[in-house]
């Protein structure tokens, strides 16, 4: 009898095919984690721009909304991370609209996913806000903001609904 030492070819293969299992197990777990906490943060982004955008209409704004993220970035309402327009796997974008002596201001904001759909999904939903301050959240890939369906006269998006978490 031979004085064997180490594992067998068989011995490792299984080790090899449990830990496999086990990543088979964990890595969509992952991945549906990450996309979660990206969600999250895109709409933990748009409360915080709502009140941004609050924030400049009522102080430096003379009434009127911010123009873009540099404006709010140089009264000091949104950091220069959230200012470059991406942030955890979502793209934000704002617009607005001039009030005038007979029309009131406007703002739209959205946050799409970077990447939609497949494995390397940024995130499942895009959201949208306005001046109202509600969020909205649609399941599919939003095109941009005139794609909620969302005029100066129309203030709720004709995709998607209220978050109500």
């Amino acid at each position: 009898m031979k004085n064997q030492k180490g594992f067998s070819l068989i011995e490792l293969l299984i080790v090899v095919v449990i830990i496999g299992i086990i990543a088979a197990i964990a890595i969509p777990n992952l991945l549906a984690s990450r996309r979660a906490a990206n969600e999250a943060s895109a709409i933990s982004g748009l409360r915080m721009l709502t009140g941004a955008e609050a924030t400049y209409q009522s102080t430096v704004g003379n009434g009127q909304f911010a123009p873009d993220f540099a404006a709010l970035q140089t009264e000091g309402l949104v950091d220069s991370v959230f200012a470059g327009g991406t942030k955890s796997g979502y793209a934000f974008s704002i617009n607005r609209v001039l009030g005038t002596t007979t029309n009131p201001p406007l703002f739209n904001a959205e946050a799409n996913p970077t990447q939609f759909g497949g494995i390397a999904a940024t995130g499942t939903r895009s959201f949208y806000s306005n001046e109202v301050g509600v969020l909205y959240a649609d399941t599919t890939d939003v095109a941009n903001i005139a794609a909620w369906g969302v005029t100066a006269t129309v203030r709720v998006p004709t995709i998607g609904g209220p978050l109500t978490n």
